[in-house]
């Protein structure tokens, strides 16, 4: 598969225009896996200090003017924040070739409004999360009709350097990711929290409490991912009827704990779609 990647990016030139937290994670990323040279990206970033201290750690080209950024680009990547957006697309409507791909990691930006606010029809919408940073994220992605099999290939290629990257064909499933894996490793770090500081109350050191957690959490993942088995029948599995699972369970279940964390998604939902198109979303009760 790296080898299919570095072939369809070879030569490629990737222009970021916002360098922040997922900018750096994706050229990251791509550098680590020899997917690019460093003089293959570009970025565009209005604040020296982070031109600097960008430039200097990755050795890539970082200049003040998104024009300029993209200009040369075949893949010019959106990863500003979404409060920016109308500022950037100003900037850049009518200053992309033909030939250009736009990928925005911008959540609820949908693609209907970036077409429209940069003038330029090919454009690819996705959502990546924070384990982008140490390249197990998880990225869904959608095309906008315009988009040929090229430039999606070269799109799963810099979005598989960060984990794995799904396509979908409907993009609504990108408010829905946006629910699920976007805003999921947020649910995780609150019941890793929770657990913490349970374990705390019991009587811990938070050092231990912490490294308790944290384990027991990644070996959890792993093994499900492993065995292929449904998650209810991995927990029945743990479960010894009258013991120390069956009793936090239940009390887990009086508590509501999957209507919590089902209302949470479906929140997070409605939010995603209103920041991108203004419309709201009855939540089921």
């Amino acid at each position: 598969m790296q080898r299919e990647h570095q072939a369809i990016l070879q030569g490629k030139r990737l222009a970021f225009i916002g360098c922040g937290v997922m900018a750096e994670a994706i050229a990251s990323a791509l550098l680590r896996a020899e997917l690019v040279d460093s003089h293959q990206l570009t970025g565009g970033e209005p604040n020296a200090r982070r031109r600097q201290e960008l430039s200097t750690r990755l050795g890539i080209r970082i200049v003040p003017d998104n024009r300029e950024a993209a200009r040369d680009a075949d893949l010019v990547v959106l990863s500003i924040k979404p409060q920016t957006l109308e500022t950037v697309m100003r900037e850049l409507h009518g200053q992309l070739a033909p030939h250009q791909v736009v990928l925005s990691i911008i959540p609820g930006a949908t693609i209907a409004r970036l077409t429209s606010g940069l003038g330029h029809p090919l454009v690819v919408r996705s959502m990546p999360n924070t384990p982008a940073q140490i390249g197990y994220g998880m990225t869904v992605w959608h095309p906008a009709p315009a988009v040929d099999e090229a430039g999606c290939a070269m799109v799963q290629a810099v979005l598989e350097a960060m984990g794995q990257a799904i396509r979908v064909e409907d993009e609504d499933a990108i408010d829905m990711a946006t629910a699920l894996s976007g805003t999921g490793p947020a649910y995780v770090f609150l019941v890793m929290e929770a657990l913490i500081d349970a374990g705390v109350h019991l009587g811990f050191p938070r050092a231990i409490a912490e490294q308790l957690v944290y384990q027991t959490m990644l070996g959890a993942v792993l093994y499900a991912k492993k065995s292929r088995k449904h998650p209810a029948e991995l927990r029945n599995m743990v479960t010894t009827p009258g013991g120390t699972s069956a009793a936090a369970l239940y009390e887990l279940e009086k508590g509501g704990l999957r209507t919590v964390i089902a209302r949470g998604v479906w929140a997070a939902y409605r939010r995603a779609q209103e920041l991108g198109q203004g419309r709201r979303v009855a939540q089921p009760e």
